[in-house]
């Protein structure tokens, strides 16, 4: 997913309805790779013949593999380098597909001040389709525990 920079904002940057949204178009290479990388080399993702032969009638991305996009973003966008993640539930409600372009949307649903948690809304489809969702809790440090670790 090319992200168009990094940013890193600190739980005072944070406000409820804050949101990013990025786009990443699923290749075979990042499929492939996705299953090098977990060891998860069911043929569904990897083998044309037998994809043609289930449901789907081709191969599919790993739904951990579309899930890692959010992760992706939450790390270098919203809200970035410091954040840690604490929880995600994902519920997969739909396949991708090899040339599919995933939307991926992260928003902040609620702040918990006195623990620097932030509770985002996860969300990513292709075209009008949500493929997955799910909440994500992360912890956010606060602008001087960034511009100590700087």
């Amino acid at each position: 997913m090319p992200v168009r920079s990094i940013r890193s904002l600190a739980f005072e940057d944070l406000s409820i309805g804050l949101s990013e949204l990025v786009f990443k178009t699923v290749t075979d290479q990042d499929i492939v790779g996705f299953a090098d990388i977990s060891g998860d080399q069911n043929p569904i993702h990897l083998c044309d013949l037998y994809a043609s032969r289930t449901r789907f009638g081709q191969r599919i991305a790993h739904g951990i593999y579309t899930a890692s996009l959010i992760s992706a973003v939450i790390g270098t966008r919203l809200p970035g380098p410091g954040a840690v993640y604490l929880s995600q539930t994902l519920n997969f409600k739909a396949p991708v597909k090899i040339g599919d372009v995933v939307r991926v949307h992260v928003e902040v649903a609620e702040l918990i001040p006195e623990r620097q948690r932030a509770r985002l809304t996860c969300e990513c489809a292709v075209d009008a389709t949500v493929v997955l969702d799910g909440e994500a809790v992360v912890r956010v440090p606060m602008r001087a525990e960034l511009a100590h670790a700087a």
